[in-house]
């Protein structure tokens, strides 16, 4: 095997820290995985215990088909070998890997709080090295107790959509995504960037979508007052999960930025 590509992550997690990452993937992939003859999904860097990966396995296998397939990828060896006690072939399996996911040919790939820790340059390279052979992947960043999320789906190399995902009765503001947007973007979110034109919208809509029947039914009026500006994907069966998808917003020194925006009146509000 080549020599993994990356470095050690600090490896924290917790159980149900990526149930939200989780049930996107299966509404997002479910497809790709049904129709695959081999639905095989990568879960890199998993941390310090493989609890997550363990619970990517048990949703996909009940939401998508039985025979999914796991693995876990960890640069450091003690991780992968404190994780074997839990593996259960050919369903969960784990495995030393990086950006270059061991030589497998997943059909998706989830790299939840990984990138944070690298350059803002390296990020575009890592997107290329994990979707080179056709993955699709998810890669984002969530709070400690996964109550707060942001995550973009990379094709080939390229960001098509950032989605923002809370718990909606733990969520006082969306100015709390800020703090836990993609490498790609958490810098850019100053004055004159789209994700800061983005986040400012959003912050708008729960501004002027205030109810008394609570936040979920605040988050629904919020994510309808940003489809009147912005263009907002699926409906409120989604949003009610607590989660908003958008094209990705880009940046303006890099790939596709707010003046590439289709015009909502002609994107579908389904992916």
């Amino acid at each position: 095997m080549t020599h993994p590509l990356g470095a050690i992550t600090r490896g924290t997690t917790n159980p149900n820290r990526l149930r939200r990452v989780d049930n996107f993937i299966a509404y997002r992939c479910g497809d790709l995985l049904r129709a695959a003859t081999e639905p095989l999904v990568v879960d890199l860097g998993y941390g310090a215990t493989p609890v997550t990966a363990v619970e990517l396995r048990g949703r996909l296998a009940t939401a998508v088909r039985a025979d999914v397939a796991v693995v876990g990828l960890e640069i450091d060896p003690v991780r992968v070998d404190a994780a074997l006690p839990f593996a259960d072939p050919p369903g969960l399996e784990f495995r030393r890997g990086g950006f270059e996911l061991a030589g497998l040919r997943p059909v998706v790939v989830r790299a939840f709080n990984v990138l944070r820790q690298y350059p803002e340059p390296e990020v575009a390279v890592a997107w290329r090295q994990m979707t080179a052979t056709g993955a699709l992947l998810v890669e984002g960043t969530c709070d400690e107790l996964g109550r707060i999320a942001t995550w973009a789906v990379v094709e080939h190399g390229e960001p098509a959509t950032l989605t923002f995902s809370a718990r909606l009765s733990d969520l006082d503001h969306p100015a709390r995504f800020a703090e836990r947007l993609p490498k790609a973007l958490i810098h850019h979110n100053v004055d004159g960037e789209p994700i800061h034109e983005l986040l400012r919208a959003l912050g708008r809509a729960w501004e002027s979508s205030a109810t008394p029947f609570g936040p979920r039914q605040r988050w629904l009026a919020t994510c309808r007052r940003m489809r009147d500006d912005w263009p907002v994907r699926d409906g409120p069966a989604r949003w009610g999960r607590g989660e908003l998808t958008v094209p990705w917003p880009g940046t303006r020194s890099g790939r596709s930025s707010a003046a590439d925006r289709p015009d909502p009146r002609g994107v579908s509000k389904a992916f």
